[in-house]
C-alpha cells in the first residue's frame, strides 16, 4: 500500500526526465501528498498533473466508493478497471518519499521512505474520465508484495521502477504481463527509512518540519 508521499528536492528527477525525453517544468515542493490530490503524471512524452485516485473512463460517476488508488500488480490484468490502462495507458508518478505505518507494541509509528538520489519512479496506470462539468484525468500507483527486507514496515510496497524499467513501462506498444519481473518482490536499490512525528497522519499538515528524522536511519540493503 502506498497512501502518502512527498514531493521535495529530487536531484535525480532531470536526469530521468533526460533520458525518458519529456520536457516537464519540475514540481514545486509538496509535503503529505494524499490520495484524491493532483500529483505529477508522466505519460507519453509528456508530464501533465493528474487526480490520485482512478476514475475509469466508463465510470457514472467520480467517486471514493472503491479503494482505486493502489492497484495490485497480481490482479492488473483481470481488473475491470485497470485491465484497459495496463495495456495502454502506463505511466510514471515521481516523488521523493513516501509514508508507511509500522506497528510496533500496539503504535503506529510512521516511517519515510526513500533512496539515495531522493528520487523513485513508481509505476501508475491512468485514464480520462469524460464527464461533467470537464474531462478528468486520474491515475493509481501499482504495489506488489514487499520485499522480504520491507515486510517488517508493510506487506506491499510501490513498484519502484530502475531507469531501464522506465523506458519499457512507458512504451505502452510493448506487453508487460503481471509475472513479468519489473514487479518481482525485491529492492532493486538500497532505501534508506527514518521514523517521523505523528502530525503526518494527519493529511492537512503540509509543514516541511514533519518529515524531520525522530530517530536513526535504517538502510535496506536489499539482495
Amino acid at each position: 500500500m502506498c497512501g502518502r508521499f512527498n514531493v521535495t528536492e529530487m536531484p535525480g528527477l532531470q536526469n530521468l526526465l533526460d533520458s525518458l525525453g519529456i520536457d516537464v517544468r519540475l514540481p514545486p515542493p509538496r509535503y503529505n501528498v494524499a490520495p484524491t490530490e493532483d500529483v505529477l503524471l508522466l505519460h507519453d512524452g509528456q508530464g501533465e498533473l493528474a487526480r490520485w485516485w482512478l476514475t475509469p473512463s466508463w465510470a457514472r460517476e467520480v467517486s471514493t466508493k472503491y479503494s482505486m488508488f493502489n492497484a495490485r500488480a497480481e490482479s492488473l490484468a483481470q481488473s475491470p478497471a485497470f485491465r484497459g490502462p495496463f495495456k495502454s495507458q502506463r505511466g510514471i508518478v515521481p516523488m521523493s518519499s513516501f509514508i508507511e505505518w509500522r506497528t510496533d507494541q500496539g503504535h503506529k509509528q510512521p516511517w519515510l521512505i526513500t533512496n539515495k538520489d531522493s528520487t523513485l519512479a513508481v509505476a501508475a496506470l491512468w485514464d480520462v474520465w469524460r464527464g461533467q462539468p470537464a474531462p478528468l484525468l486520474s491515475c493509481t500507483l501499482v504495489t506488489t508484495e514487499a520485499a522480504p527486507e520491507f515486510q517488517p514496515w508493510h506487506s506491499r510496497m510501490p513498484v519502484m521502477l530502475s531507469r531501464e524499467e522506465c523506458v519499457r513501462w512507458l512504451d505502452n506498444a510493448e506487453e508487460i504481463l503481471p509475472a513479468d519481473p519489473l514487479f518481482r518482490a525485491e529492492l532493486k536499490f538500497p532505501l534508506a527509512l527514518h521514523p517521523l512525528a505523528s502530525g503526518i497522519g494527519n493529511s492537512r499538515n503540509k509543514d516541511a518540519a514533519l518529515l524531520e528524522p525522530v530517530g536513526k536511519v535504517v538502510w535496506l540493503e536489499g539482495r
